[in-house]
């Protein structure tokens, strides 16, 4: 596994730990997990859960939170101003719009969640702590400059 920077904002960090100490599975994804094994700086999180998405709702009634996009999982909490979004994993229709999917289904896997990203190095899941998720050969793509 290719060793990068664990810079991880303190609001990515409550809102993992918070979803960890709480029994649901969570990781960091997409672009900011590619950023920190670039050694660059991340200022935006995203993170996806098994946990629905009015149970993430609940789990943070010392922050605002934010129904971004609710029917398609998403609820953003404001941690000491900064946004963190947290999507549910998922699988999708067609984009029949180029932007939004027809349909979206709710899952436990996070699986189905990854390999419904549009490039590899976006599949990648980081758990706060050491492990890295990679399904889908991101990796190797960051390492050959594939997609970057």
């Amino acid at each position: 596994m290719m060793k990068f920077c664990f810079g991880m904002s303190n609001g990515a960090r409550l809102v993992l730990d918070r979803l960890h100490e709480n029994g649901y599975e969570a990781y960091i994804v997409g672009g900011s997990v590619r950023n920190m094994m670039l050694g660059i700086s991340v200022d935006d999180f995203d993170i996806t859960t098994n946990a629905l998405p009015n149970k993430t709702k609940s789990l943070f009634p010392d922050f605002t939170v934010v129904e971004t996009g609710i029917k398609h999982g998403t609820v953003t909490v404001v941690v000491n101003g900064e946004n963190v979004e947290i999507t549910t994993y998922r699988t999708e229709g067609e984009y029949t719009d180029s932007r939004h999917p027809d349909r979206v289904e709710f899952t436990t896997s996070l699986e189905l969640d990854l390999s419904r990203r549009d490039f590899t190095v976006n599949a990648l899941a980081y758990d706060g702590e050491i492990t890295v998720v990679d399904l889908f050969g991101g990796e190797e793509d960051i390492k050959n400059k594939v997609m970057l």
